[in-house]
């Protein structure tokens, strides 16, 4: 991406966050001002009309000089820019910083600045790689016939899991991925895509996507598994249900589908924005801040109840109070699906655990497990994991996932340095302990079918 073409582009939307702040505060000013002048009556009204004018005049200039001023910032620093400098994209920090954008205002960067969007893509050695053969057999030399592609939820990027490599894994160059590929012949794929759309449209994207990529993979696809972390369950759940429905040729080799905190009914935090924005809008005085929350990306709209389909929101109203009408999307029939939900606490059944969860997804939603909505998971296919929260990396290794056929899941160790503790109420999953009692990982043997 280029560099100085993302510069301009920041100032720009800087420059309009700004103004739209302005915006907020001057209107806050009026309506205070307009309730006040009401209350005085008539004889106010002279003071009220030269009040407004000479308040519009005020706003009007500071206003339009915090939209101007980033805006010929970025344009100068963008004309300043070297070819030879890496863009924000390129530097840790700035897609760190793009990737909380596209979540937050992701629809609207898609409209009003598309060069700050992020793309739908694969992502291999810090770029994108087109679906071809040419670009696939270029980035993945080494390709095997079973791909496991992983889903970052929002606000974050493919690099989410590779965090803290070296404290989970033990050397910075291991991650999930990469032990998927050593012990059990998986290819990891990693996806990068703008969480701040419609996980409708993000989910008919990457039905579309992943057609293209097992055209252009290098080998012939046998199996494939994909891996989703928060709102990338929800994507996954979607891409799966419009490529069923498309007839698409990927969906027959999808043979595990594990959800890592996903808001199958989704996220209190969401409908809890929404509401808020519902109660500010009933008063003048707060209307604007209530607006403002309005804006808040389609994505994060989504989370209210884990919108999948565009049913699901197309004819919803956006003023009114949230409520869950959101379309029973099955799971995909040749698929082992499983969850992950985790907590703050340590137990999966009390207050706690049914109102914040992780802190952003309560356990019975990770579950799929709700009044009007229930996910078929079969029994044995989840698991709680309590005190952690719903970014903690330590989900990753705790949740490493290995693919067997019901042979004995060994870890690589010299003997007598690890033992298991199975879990009855979970016949696939093996905790391994170190001899001091610390958890290492998580190994769900998921058999083949």
């Amino acid at each position: 991406m280029d560099g100085g073409g993302e510069i301009g582009a920041a100032g720009r939307l800087v420059g309009d966050v700004l103004a739209g702040v302005v915006g907020v505060v001057r209107d806050t000013h009026r309506a205070i001002a307009d309730r006040v002048f009401a209350a005085v009556g008539p004889v106010g009204r002279p003071v009220g009309v030269a009040h407004d004018a000479v308040a519009g005049g005020v706003y009007a200039i500071v206003r339009g000089a915090h939209a101007v001023v980033p805006r010929l910032i970025g344009t100068t620093a963008g004309y300043a820019w070297r070819p030879e400098q890496a863009p924000l994209s390129g530097r840790r920090a700035g897609r760190v910083t793009l990737a909380m954008v596209n979540g937050i205002w992701g629809d609207t960067l898609s409209e009003q600045h598309p060069v700050l969007a992020t793309p739908m893509a694969v992502r291999s050695r810090g770029s994108d790689v087109l679906p071809t053969a040419e670009a696939l057999g270029a980035a993945f030399p080494a390709a095997t016939s079973r791909i496991a592609l992983f889903v970052h939820g929002l606000c974050e990027t493919e690099e989410y899991w590779s965090l803290a490599a070296r404290r989970h894994h033990g050397a910075v160059g291991t991650t999930l991925g990469s032990r998927l590929r050593r012990e059990f012949g998986y290819t990891p794929v990693y996806l990068r895509y703008n969480t701040g759309l419609h996980v409708s449209d993000n989910g008919r994207q990457l039905a579309a996507l992943l057609e293209d990529l097992i055209a252009g993979w290098p080998v012939a696809v046998e199996e494939i598994t994909l891996i989703g972390h928060s709102m990338g369950g929800l994507v996954i759940r979607s891409a799966g249900q419009q490529a069923a429905v498309a007839g698409h040729r990927w969906v027959p080799a999808v043979r595990h589908v594990v959800f890592l905190g996903t808001p199958h009914l989704g996220a209190p935090l969401a409908r809890g924005v929404h509401t808020a924005a519902w109660l500010l809008a009933l008063f003048p005085e707060s209307r604007p801040i209530g607006e403002l929350l309005t804006r808040r990306s389609a994505g994060v709209q989504d989370l209210a109840h884990g919108a999948l389909v565009e049913d699901d929101w197309c004819a919803a109203d956006p003023a009114a109070l949230p409520r869950d009408v959101c379309t029973e999307v099955p799971f995909l029939p040749h698929a082992n699906h499983y969850f992950i939900g985790a907590t703050v606490g340590a137990r999966q059944d009390d207050t706690l655990a049914a109102l914040v969860g992780d802190l952003f997804v309560p356990f019975n939603s990770a579950a799929g497990q709700g009044d009007r909505r229930r996910l078929p998971f079969p029994s044995g296919n989840g698991r709680h994991l309590g005190g952690v929260h719903h970014f903690d990396p330590s989900t990753i290794r705790r949740c490493t996932i290995r693919f067997v056929s019901g042979s004995p899941v060994r870890p690589d160790a010299q003997p007598g340095i690890l033992e298991f503790s199975d879990f009855p109420a979970l016949p696939f999953a093996h905790i391994v302990h170190s001899r001091r009692g610390e958890p290492v990982w998580l190994l769900p043997a998921l058999a083949s079918h």
